[in-house]
């Protein structure tokens, strides 16, 4: 759809400076228009491009990218259809929201907080670095709304408020809580020092270990999980857009968290349904956006196409034939 033009009905022969401006307007709309529709035409071009090359990918039976660790798990029996470096210590980012989530529904869960409670923002959350819901001191927002604006856009701020509130003042109470519901889910190699993910040292994570955390998170919290399909929210007029790019562009993809710091790359746990099948892809240290989303939808792609259970079933076969010779 491009720009708009009003319609104009003059009631007299206009002048020719008016005419002068007339053209000047037409041309400027064109060229506006012009400009939208090739954005447009760029957007989808490089969509089927990277449709074309996951297609390409599976076709040719390589599935190996440029990110530090990589995992595709089936979410309905836990079985693993791809692993690369899956126990490789990696700073989590903002994937560790997920588990900050999962704590607060515990709380939820047990009555000790309920998600209409209005929560008042701390100067501490309002300043937050990086990623933000743009906070301020003073005012109180819903806690179901600070878990949107944690699984939507990131909110560093919407974190802390969350963990504060949780934690009864204490972040260091809620990050303990954390850890203790790491250790119940077997995230055995994972350690976590803020609700955020903001770098901390001594904070990291392996994509096993996020695959446990994201499995069981779909399984206990299908309605947190909602959350992160989200295309966008707005706070105080300003519109906050998902991170997750992979959202509304691969087909069956509703959520689930994207992350990044200097020291991290670029993280992604994302899950995807097809006729009736859920998947769950991780991966961690992608060198961009653009390669972290490419590989993803590439892991996916290959999971849903049937690739790994005949490599799988390939194998097997493979063994049996030895054992009888």
């Amino acid at each position: 759809m491009g720009v708009q033009i009003p319609p104009f009905a003059p009631m007299s022969v206009p002048s020719a400076d008016c005419l002068c401006s007339y053209a000047v307007y037409y041309m400027i709309v064109n060229i506006l228009d012009f400009f939208i529709n090739i954005r447009k035409l760029a957007v989808t071009i490089a969509w089927v491009a990277v449709v074309f090359f996951c297609a390409s990918a599976v076709q040719a039976g390589s599935v190996h990218g440029a990110a530090h660790s990589a995992l595709l798990l089936n979410a309905s029996n836990g079985r693993i259809l791809y692993s690369r470096n899956v126990d490789r210590k990696i700073p989590p980012a903002s994937l560790t929201k997920v588990l900050s989530i999962l704590v607060v529904m515990d709380a939820v869960h047990a009555g000790r907080v309920k998600l209409s409670d209005k929560v008042r923002i701390s100067p501490r959350a309002a300043r937050q670095s990086g990623s933000r819901l743009n906070l301020r001191a003073g005012e109180r927002i819903a806690l179901e709304d600070l878990l949107k604006g944690m699984a939507v856009a990131s909110g560093n701020d919407a974190a802390m408020a969350a963990a504060e509130h949780v934690g009864r003042g204490s972040v260091s109470r809620f990050v303990f809580m954390m850890n203790a519901k790491a250790r119940q889910i077997g995230m055995t190699r994972s350690h976590f020092m803020t609700p955020h993910g903001l770098p901390a040292s001594g904070q990291v994570t392996t994509a096993s270990d996020m695959a446990k955390l994201a499995r069981y998170y779909l399984r206990n919290y299908p309605k947190a999980a909602r959350y992160h399909a989200i295309p966008a929210i707005t706070h105080r007029g300003r519109i906050k857009f998902n991170t997750n790019r992979l959202l509304g562009s691969f087909p069956g993809i509703d959520g689930l968290k994207t992350g990044w710091t200097s020291s991290s790359g670029y993280n992604i746990i994302a899950t995807a349904v097809r006729s009736g099948r859920r998947l769950i892809a991780v991966v961690l240290g992608s060198q961009s956006s653009g390669m972290r989303s490419a590989e993803t939808a590439k892991l996916l792609e290959a999971g849903f196409s049937g690739k790994f259970s005949a490599e799988t079933k390939k194998k097997r076969n493979g063994r049996k034939l030895q054992r009888r010779s």
